[in-house]
């Protein structure tokens, strides 16, 4: 391995750790729940009224989607049993030891209308704050640009803690990604010690469990479900393809339908933890391969995930599940050919084929688009396999891997904001069903 990778090589495992975590329900409520059992832990009663605000993107993300162990939608609910049963030490698993008896209270408060949520105009794309009231005593949390990172604790007037806005731009963990290339991303997992990404294999385990419950109960859409019915009916083939579709789709299909139980995220989001993971258990299985493969993989994929999300904003009009399927692409052609080559032909083909995909908020429809991004994922490799790929004379792809990421990561950044504005308008404003 080169010096310059040996040298970079724990930052890049230190970054996969931060980014590849355990969560429950997506993570957009799930900040917000944070916020409020955090303010909870500080106000020290059940408190009797909420107010909290979040930013246009965690709106988008936070209006339709399931909050686990609750049977119900939004934000509202989040906010609520983040405060009366969340643990603020949990992280994105601050909802895991939530009660019946306690997802009954927070449904009180709402059918009292004593929970308000609101959009706060911020130069933030992620931004959630909670205020608990009780008595005469009031706390106020807020948490700003990643899921977990409280910037601010205050108590009837007091200020508890303050993050200040130097502090977090000085800790920017990508740094590192402006100085590697895709190429380097490769070569450092296929050389790095096994024993130093065996953790990574905790993803498989996680991720294979939600498509497992995904697969035995109707969650969301049950496409997953859905798919395999109709592998039965001889309607759709049992090939691989097919294997890769429906198991993934499973795992998403619990995800956004609420089951209680983790998924292994990565750069924030459960739903690309699973796009980044499943696609390569399920070839790694198909093929055999031994635990070093398998891992090597894996750790490829979600490596490869980030190193792409971070040319993104946090939150963006780009739906991110795409990109974290190009870390499994990646996976999967290091799987099947072991070459640097066919890792870019194929993402450079799937950045011809499915990139625009528009984020209109975390919803079951989620497991729509993993569906369609990891299948152009394995058709993209399979075209590279057989030397053909979208070329570098077609559209926003150039003939340099690094490029074209950079075209897409470009549009999402720049041009895409308008696109973000108008999906956010379309939903606030929609009429109640």
């Amino acid at each position: 391995m080169k010096n310059r990778l040996q040298q970079m090589g724990d930052k890049f495992i230190a970054i996969v750790q931060k980014d590849v975590v355990p969560a429950l329900g997506c993570t957009e409520p799930i900040s917000l729940a944070l916020a409020s059992a955090t303010a909870a832990k500080y106000l020290g009663k059940k408190p009797e009224r909420i107010e909290a605000k979040v930013s246009p993107n965690l709106m988008k993300n936070g209006l339709g989607v399931a909050v686990p162990g609750t049977g119900m939608v939004g934000l509202p609910i989040a906010a609520a049993i983040g405060a009366l049963g969340g643990d603020p030490d949990g992280g994105l698993e601050v909802l895991k030891q939530i009660t019946p008896q306690q997802v009954s209270a927070a449904k009180a408060m709402l059918d009292q209308k004593r929970i308000t949520v609101d959009i706060h105009p911020t130069g933030h794309i992620l931004y959630s704050e909670a205020v608990l009231f009780a008595d005469n005593d009031w706390v106020k949390v807020a948490i700003q640009d990643q899921h977990t990172n409280v910037i601010f604790i205050e108590k009837n007037g007091e200020i508890i803690f303050e993050r200040t806005e130097n502090e977090c731009a000085n800790t920017d963990p990508y740094e590192i990604f402006k100085q590697v290339t895709a190429r380097e991303i490769f070569e450092f997992s296929c050389e790095v010690a096994l024993d130093k990404i065996r953790f990574i294999g905790q993803a498989a385990e996680l991720n294979l469990a939600l498509s497992n419950e995904g697969l035995r109960e109707n969650y969301g859409l049950h496409i997953g479900r859905t798919l395999r019915k109709q592998v039965g009916s001889g309607l759709i083939s049992d090939d691989l393809l097919s294997k890769i579709m429906i198991e993934t789709t499973a795992a998403s299909d619990a995800r956004m339908g609420g089951a209680s139980l983790p998924a292994m995220s990565n750069s924030g989001s459960g739903n690309q933890g699973i796009a980044a993971t499943m696609p390569v258990v399920v070839v790694a299985d198909y093929l055999n391969v031994d635990e070093e493969k398998r891992l090597r993989a894996l750790f490829l994929s979600h490596l490869m995930a980030i190193y792409i999300h971070s040319k993104l904003p946090k939150l963006s009009a780009l739906c991110a599940v795409t990109t974290a399927s190009m870390g499994s692409c990646a996976g999967i052609a290091y799987l099947l050919t072991g070459r640097f080559e066919t890792v870019s032909m194929g993402i450079c083909s799937m950045i011809g084929d499915i990139s625009g995909i528009i984020c209109d908020g975390a919803a079951n429809s989620c497991a729509m688009k993993v569906s369609t991004s990891v299948a152009s994922g394995y058709k993209s490799v399979l075209m590279a396999m057989d030397e053909t790929h979208v070329t570098g004379n077609e559209g926003i792809v150039e003939h340099d891997l690094d490029r074209t990421i950079d075209n897409l990561c470009a549009i999402a950044s720049k041009s895409m904001q308008h696109i973000d504005r108008q999906v956010i308008e379309i939903m606030v404003n929609k009429p109640c069903s």
